[in-house]
């Protein structure tokens, strides 16, 4: 295999044309199918469906695919830490946030590694804790926040913060921020949850199991902008980081409380042990640790406590 063989692979898969990759990759389009087609050779499968919705990966491809992002990433990697100046952090760090914080940390974050590690690319990935826990056990990111885990054989682990989840309504569902609410009222509305299975999910359900009443689910989703949206339509209640809903509570977008008896998740930041960490990943954790004490303090998170 060769680089340039990879590099058509994974541009391919993700424009869905080798027309479109041929022109982001400037090379003629034959010189992309070649590098597809000896791909195949040398392999054995078929990496590609001609579809209607375009160049469609095979199974076989998902996996190829995966590895080879991974290598060209640390070679994007390696170009960039060959500076000259062996003092200065440089380098493609790869950052895991939680959906739930994005409007808080990606600003402050993105800023302060442009003004103090200029050396430095900064790439910002965003999910769900499951999705971030497999995006650093697999590489995709070098560092990550997840919540309500502690330190594996594969990652080390650094407490940042403890928050509370909110009751989250419409707007005129008469949730005050100063007062708490019972899991009893709650339950007495339709519910938009996280889809079975998710931290958070696991989370609402232990707090809720003292209430002998089954909740109404009336959609499950795994996007929090979604759980806003269809509550703010008229959906039913959700429950969420503080963090996620501050913002649409403070512009009256939406309606909140803090729960009764209050319902905490902790905030850790993720590192994996494998390997050399690369000092540009080091310095980004020490400014992502650094900036989500700063926000605590100046009482910038909702609820966050050190």
């Amino acid at each position: 295999m060769e680089l340039r063989q990879l590099t058509a692979l994974v541009t391919v898969a993700e424009v869905g044309s080798v027309t479109r990759a041929a022109q982001l990759l400037h090379v003629v389009q034959p010189a992309v199918t070649r590098q597809i087609r000896s791909l195949e050779e040398e392999l054995g499968v078929a990496l590609f469906e001609r579809t209607h919705r375009g160049m469609v990966p095979t199974a076989a491809a998902e996996v190829l695919i995966g590895h080879a992002r991974r290598a060209l990433h640390e070679l994007d990697r390696a170009r960039a830490e060959l500076r000259p100046d062996p003092a200065q952090a440089a380098g493609i760090v790869s950052v895991g946030l939680l959906e739930s914080t994005n409007d808080l940390l990606a600003q402050p974050l993105s800023a302060q590694v442009a003004r103090r590690l200029p050396g430095v690319e900064l790439r910002l990935l965003t999910g769900y804790s499951g999705h971030l826990q497999g995006w650093l056990d697999d590489g995709t990111v070098d560092l990550s926040l997840l919540y309500n885990l502690s330190d594996t054989p594969s990652m080390a682990v650094t407490h940042l913060l403890h928050e509370q989840l909110w009751a989250v309504g419409p707007p005129g569902a008469g949730l005050d921020p100063g007062s708490p609410v019972g899991w009893a009222e709650v339950l007495a509305h339709p519910l938009v949850l996280p889809v079975a299975g998710h931290g958070l999910r696991v989370l609402i359900d232990r707090a809720r199991s003292a209430v002998p009443r089954e909740p109404v689910v009336a959609v499950q989703t795994n996007s929090l902008s979604l759980q806003k949206q269809l509550v703010v339509a008229g959906h039913g209640w959700t429950v969420l980081p503080a963090a996620g809903v501050a913002a649409d509570i403070a512009a009256e977008r939406l309606g909140g409380a803090p729960l009764d008896p209050p319902v905490e998740r902790t905030v850790v930041l993720g590192l994996q042990r494998a390997g050399r960490v690369p000092d540009a990943v080091r310095a980004v954790a020490d400014l992502l640790v650094e900036v989500t004490a700063g926000l605590v303090d100046a009482g910038t998170w909702p609820t966050a406590r050190a």
